[in-house]
């Protein structure tokens, strides 16, 4: 019986921090899991490298499900991001394996081709109205047909959302970046420039925006009323998920989708949204939400309740995470649309997936497994380097959410 010899943890910063995890079998069978949290990376790498590497040599690498029992219901303290990252690490990365020894690629294992391609969506921002709409018209010749669209507010340095460089990534190599807000101007501007980007390309493809937590569930449930001319495909986190509730009042209010749930890691945090039917589409993922066995579960619970998923799908996910969801994404019947960011060349240097883009749609890698390897001579020249994600101060000076 082939049982696993060995785990091994790398973190590296190749454009930005990714931490994999790589296990290798006694028949000599690798594979790769993603082990990223945006910020708070080396707590993961810990809790892998210390607590749960150690548990899995000379175990079976065949019993996913096993396995994912036994690290999560055995270490008594459960949920939570850190815990929940690891164990997603260990679960994606014995699925590779699964699939290499059985010679199929993962999607296959999972039942197959539910649909012929993934629809994405992708980033368009500006620091006005101007450069954001130039901007959807980049994506759009690119090919996509769903574009999220952000835009700097006039005097308000803290936007969320808003690109610098090539790629979006917010996390800042010195100590938090700390951003003003001020949710009354955002209020008054965003919806305008949804307004204008539907008014210049119209509407044959999809439109999305990200509120990113901002809102009171009041003031959300304004916005989605004041925003239902645009049709948006989604209004993705109004408010602050805790407080599940919030959602109904939401509802009460507005018929734009609600998207939730990058941020939440089990199906337990999930439950509530999900059956009573008050968020549209689950944004759960691969590598914060228990792996490809744990987000399964979670979609299908979906499903029951016309649920679509929305997967989470920024820079801080890495090459190996995104194959994954794909391999997810192309098998579920509840499908919705998956974020899609890319990754800067750096990256692709150390990761080299199979996974495709044309015509507005990601495609899973054929081979066997996830069709992902990790070129760890390539990581070598990317040491780690410490990134903080920002924290927003409204005008006061008060602590918002970020």
């Amino acid at each position: 019986m082939s049982t696993i010899e060995r785990a091994e943890v790398f973190v590296a910063s190749p454009g930005r921090t990714f931490v994999t995890l790589r296990i290798t079998t006694s028949d000599g069978v690798t594979g790769l899991g993603d082990a990223t949290l945006n910020g708070r990376e080396l707590a993961v790498a810990s809790y892998l490298q210390d607590h749960l590497v150690p548990l899995l040599i000379g175990k079976d690498p065949a019993r996913i499900e096993d396995m994912w029992q036994y690290l999560y219901k055995g270490a008594y303290w459960r949920r939570g991001p850190v815990t929940m990252t690891a164990i997603s690490a260990v679960d994606t990365a014995l699925w590779d394996i699964k699939g290499k020894v059985a010679g199929l690629p993962v999607y296959q294992l999972l039942g197959g081709r539910s649909r012929d391609g993934v629809m994405v969506y992708s980033h368009a921002s500006g620091t006005d109205v101007p450069s954001l709409l130039d901007d959807v018209q980049r994506y759009l010749d690119l090919g996509y047909k769903a574009v999220r669209a952000q835009a700097a507010v006039p005097d308000v340095g803290g936007t969320y959302g808003v690109r610098k460089g090539t790629v979006y990534e917010p996390a800042a190599s010195t100590l938090p970046d700390e951003q003003p807000w001020d949710t009354e101007a955002y209020l008054r501007f965003a919806p305008t420039y949804l307004d204008a980007v539907r008014e210049r390309f119209g509407f044959g493809f999809h439109l999305l925006h990200d509120v990113h937590h901002r809102l009171t569930p009041i003031e959300a449930a304004r916005f989605g009323k004041r925003v239902e001319d645009a049709q948006l495909f989604w209004m993705e986190d109004p408010t602050p998920a805790e407080n599940q509730e919030a959602f109904r009042l939401i509802r009460q209010h507005t018929t734009t989708p609600l998207a939730v749930g990058e941020v939440l890691t089990s199906i337990w945090d999930v439950q509530h949204l999900i059956t009573e039917q008050l968020i549209d589409y689950v944004r759960t993922t691969v590598v914060h939400a228990g792996g490809i066995t744990h987000l399964r579960r979670i979609f299908d619970l979906a499903a029951l309740y016309q649920v679509r998923t929305g997967s989470h799908g920024a820079t801080d996910l890495s090459p190996v995470s995104l194959a994954a969801a794909v391999h997810i994404d192309i098998a579920v019947p509840n499908f919705g649309i998956q974020e899609y960011m890319g990754h800067v060349d750096e990256t692709a240097e150390v990761f080299r997936s199979g996974v495709t883009f044309a015509d507005g749609m990601l495609h899973p890698c054929e081979e066997p497994g996830l069709g992902v390897e990790y070129d760890e001579k390539a990581a070598e020249r990317f040491p780690y380097e410490p990134r903080y994600l920002p924290v927003a101060r409204r005008l006061d000076g008060s602590v918002h959410d970020w």
